[in-house]
């Protein structure tokens, strides 16, 4: 079976998708994955055939701000007003994305001739690219579904514009593969989704050693990242401030937004990297404190491991409520980012056994969720 897996290029929206091509390569099938060029490198090394299709994320956000007006001072998106950013991420997402995607994709199809199209949930002009060519799709999540959030609303809506634009009427009980636990799924998208296919999360990271000390230390260790996309150094210092005067290690990723210099000099029991092979590291991470993006909201879960949330933008928001209400972890929003608050949550979280209970419960959830293999065995069931 040829198979076609398509994602916007990005980590937290391409990485999710990996496990199963690389299952369905393994299983015999025929897999090209296509992104955008810049981010094919990083697809090679998981050993996929690549094609090139769409505009980063960063260039697309960079074309629709541009459109919208005079180029302003650049600040991360927790500090953009929603009447400002709401209007530019939907435009990102529901036509600057999409008309990228279906031109680009045809070629490719012609070259491919693809079975079936394995189209990450956020890439939709993947799957309008399908339904005009006349292939099957699938959408594959990568993370829960907020369906309440006025942003996600928003998107919603100019998705189906687009698509009317084009004549095609945006399937809502198209079949879904799922790598979300369906207890912290969103109700509303479980009862509007029929056809929801459960796969287990499996984190996936460029190879890499895993930093010195991580293997060999005495007490606890806390990992500390904003992602790879919005990173703020302000959030990043009251939290190493606020992690460092316990008695733990502190493991900071700063990811490709924020520069390790920036930071100052930090603490002897705090270490900063640029990047870490997160997949590796979180089976030896004691709590970890972070933005919200999925990956790694669904990758502690998968670890049974407490999480501090400090959302920044995006389903980040969507993901903490989340965690809180699963008992697994706690949330810091806006000016509530303190050095006190987050060595206070911190500890609190380190301790209580209830947390932790509850984190252990949850990843024998997604432990029981079919794995990439079983799932690469149902895709000839989807096309």
């Amino acid at each position: 079976m040829r198979l076609l897996f398509t994602s916007l290029g990005s980590f937290g929206h391409a990485f999710p998708l990996v496990p199963l091509a690389v299952a369905a390569r393994d299983a015999g099938h025929d897999v090209v994955f296509a992104t955008s060029e810049d981010f094919l490198p990083q697809l090679r090394k998981a050993g996929l055939e690549t094609a090139a299709a769409g505009l980063g994320i960063r260039d697309a956000f960079g074309r629709a701000f541009a459109e919208s007006g005079p180029p302003g001072p650049r600040r991360p998106p927790g500090e953009v007003p929603p009447e400002v950013l709401t209007p530019i991420v939907a435009k990102v997402f529901g036509e600057v994305m999409p008309e990228r995607f279906g031109a680009d994709l045809p070629p490719v199809f012609a070259r491919f001739r693809p079975d079936l199209v394995v189209s990450e949930s956020g890439n939709w002009g993947g799957v309008f690219a399908a339904l005009q060519a006349g292939l099957p799709a699938v959408s594959h999540g990568f993370g829960r579904v907020s369906t309440g959030d006025p942003m996600v609303t928003r998107i919603r809506e100019a998705i189906r514009e687009h698509g009317a634009s084009l004549g095609i009427q945006v399937p809502e009980a198209a079949s879904y593969i799922d790598i979300c636990p369906e207890s912290v799924q969103d109700p509303d998208f479980l009862a509007r989704t029929p056809r929801r296919v459960p796969l287990r999360p499996v984190g996936w990271s460029e190879p890499g050693e895993l930093p010195p000390g991580v293997l060999d230390r005495s007490r606890p260790l806390v990992y500390l990242t904003l992602g790879t996309a919005m990173g703020h150094a302000g959030v990043f210092g009251a939290a190493i401030t606020g992690l460092s005067g316990l008695d733990v290690d502190v493991l900071v990723a700063t990811g490709p937004t924020v520069d390790p210099a920036t930071l100052g000099e930090v603490p002897p029991n705090v270490r900063l990297e640029a990047w870490v092979p997160q997949a590796a590291l979180l089976p030896h991470v004691d709590l970890v404190v972070h933005h919200g993006g999925s990956g790694t909201t669904l990758g502690a879960f998968g670890a049974g491991l407490p999480q501090l949330l400090l959302p920044q933008g995006a389903d980040q928001f969507s993901n903490a409520d989340a965690v809180r209400a699963a008992g697994v972890g706690d949330r810091l929003l806006g000016t509530e980012v303190t050095a006190e608050a987050v060595a206070t949550q911190a500890r609190h979280l380190l301790t209580d056994t209830a947390v932790r209970d509850a984190a252990r419960a949850l990843a024998a959830e997604v432990a029981a969720m079919p794995s990439p293999a079983e799932v690469a065995a149902q895709l000839p069931t989807l096309a």
